[in-house]
């Protein structure tokens, strides 16, 4: 789980099914930070992934570098990469979803586009390859292996923007990635966090490290 750490940050691949923080509710209590502080006491989250994603996560060893490596990520001077599977073969083999996001009490936990009350939200998108995968009952499944880059950092931004593209992520249980019934098992949210760059708040050395994709 631990990829790199020194005395002032840590990088893990978090695993798919893991909660990047814990819940008030003593079920919910097993997350990254719980087990992290068992290991490095007084960590902080810099960011968090969902639930269903894996992939690379930051954590701050004292306060001040949480607040050094927040404002990277406030000034967004951190790239962030995904690596993601949608259903569906995609037209184009890149462009740019612009959709401004909001909260919306009646369709919690889900966000909404709303361009009135939402606020900006822009990621990139660029195809890798298109295939087909093989059912469980026999039946071709297309989708399409792409590599997304989040320009803002809204709640869901890339599990909503893949479902405005008209292509949501596989296996989101949110956003229309659902396999439909009979056709086999629903795989995990098919979205990982591949790439992450960032400048070290110490040293001032530029970090580039990279986590290889499990689907």
């Amino acid at each position: 789980m631990v990829l790199y750490q020194d005395a002032h940050l840590v990088l893990i691949n978090k695993p798919a099914g893991l909660l990047s923080l814990s819940g008030k509710n003593p079920q919910n209590r097993d997350s990254v930070h719980h087990r992290l502080l068992a290991i490095f006491p007084g960590c902080t989250l810099v960011h968090r992934l969902d639930f269903g994603t894996s992939g690379l996560m930051l954590v701050a060893r004292n306060k001040a570098i949480n607040v050094a490596l927040c404002q990277q990520f406030s000034q967004r001077t951190v790239s962030k990469v995904y690596s993601a599977l949608l259903c569906g073969h995609l037209a184009d083999d890149d462009g740019v979803i612009d959709a401004a996001i909001a909260k919306d009490p009646a369709l919690f936990p889900r966000m909404s586009l709303c361009a009135i009350n939402g606020k900006p939200a822009r990621s990139r998108y660029r195809v890798v390859e298109r295939v087909y995968r093989k059912q469980e009952d026999g039946t071709l499944l297309p989708v399409t292996r792409v590599q997304l880059t989040p320009e803002t950092g809204r709640t869901h931004q890339l599990r909503i923007h893949c479902q405005h593209l008209g292509h949501p992520i596989l296996g989101c249980d949110l956003y229309g990635g659902l396999l439909p019934p009979g056709t086999g098992q629903t795989p995990r949210l098919m979205l990982h966090a591949s790439e992450l760059r960032f400048v070290h708040p110490v040293s001032g050395a530029p970090v580039h490290i990279c986590s290889r994709s499990p689907f």
